[in-house]
């Protein structure tokens, strides 16, 4: 008995945004499996979850690699938070039939996504302990 093969997961999508948004979700994937874990080693491991506070920050953001560890939280945020949203507006498109609301929902999104982006990159950048 011959079955057929069964695709697994969303097909590639043709062109424009969609193929870039497909795109990114698996490149920043596999970029976050790494920082992820790099993150999670070294702020698990090497300096003991006990240990980290407020003042573990300030002198990690404020020390001799404080410019690396910024811009390392800094892309951490930015691909964590755009994979995730990107992760809900397919959810969206999928599942909200409505042109209206699926309109309302992705706008409220990309607000959302700005204003919390402004904030996390300026508390990130503006730090001062």
């Amino acid at each position: 008995m011959n079955f057929p093969i069964a695709s697994s997961g969303r097909p590639r999508p043709g062109a424009g945004f969609a193929l870039w948004s497909w795109y990114f979700m698996r490149v920043s994937g596999i970029v976050m499996l790494f920082m992820v874990l790099f993150h999670l080693l070294w702020m698990h491991f090497v300096i003991g979850l006990e240990n980290v506070n407020y003042t573990t920050i300030a002198a990690r953001w404020t020390g001799k690699m404080g410019p690396f560890w910024r811009v390392y939280d800094l892309v951490l945020l930015f691909f964590a938070f755009s994979h995730g949203l990107n992760g809900v507006r397919w959810v969206i498109e999928d599942y909200v039939r409505s042109r209206g609301w699926r309109l309302a929902l992705v706008s409220f999104l990309w607000v959302l996504y700005v204003v919390l982006m402004i904030a996390g990159a300026y508390i990130i950048l503006s730090f001062q302990a």
